[in-house]
């Protein structure tokens, strides 16, 4: 499965979100996502597993628990094809950010 994907599921997306504070149990993130998504926990676990198996995240046991974390590589590589495009978006932040600098300054100017 391609990387975007597997990204464009705004579930899967949400788990990685979670996953990105830190190595989470199976139960927690299923939990979590239940509760936003209003889906089965066998759902959950199948989202898991695409996560799992396109290399998104990893996972080990510890006693009878499962535990996610975050494996970067995949967004690595996605980081990586969209640097061909940052520029797009880069020189418009750039300019909003000159935009507000002088906003900043005619406010103190302008008392």
């Amino acid at each position: 499965m391609h990387a975007f994907d597997v990204l464009g599921d705004p579930v899967r997306r949400r788990i990685l979100e979670l996953l990105a504070d830190g190595e989470q149990p199976a139960g927690a993130i299923s939990e979590a996502v239940r509760a936003e998504f209003g889906i089965s926990q066998p759902a959950v676990s199948q989202h898991l597993k695409v996560l799992r198996e396109a290399g998104f995240t990893t996972v080990r046991a510890e006693g009878t628990r499962r535990l996610y974390a975050v494996d970067a590589t995949p967004l690595q590589q996605v980081d990586a094809w969209l640097e061909r495009f940052r520029g797009f978006w880069t020189q418009r932040l750039d300019a909003l950010a000159t935009e507000l600098a002088r906003g900043r300054r005619q406010r103190k100017e302008d008392p």
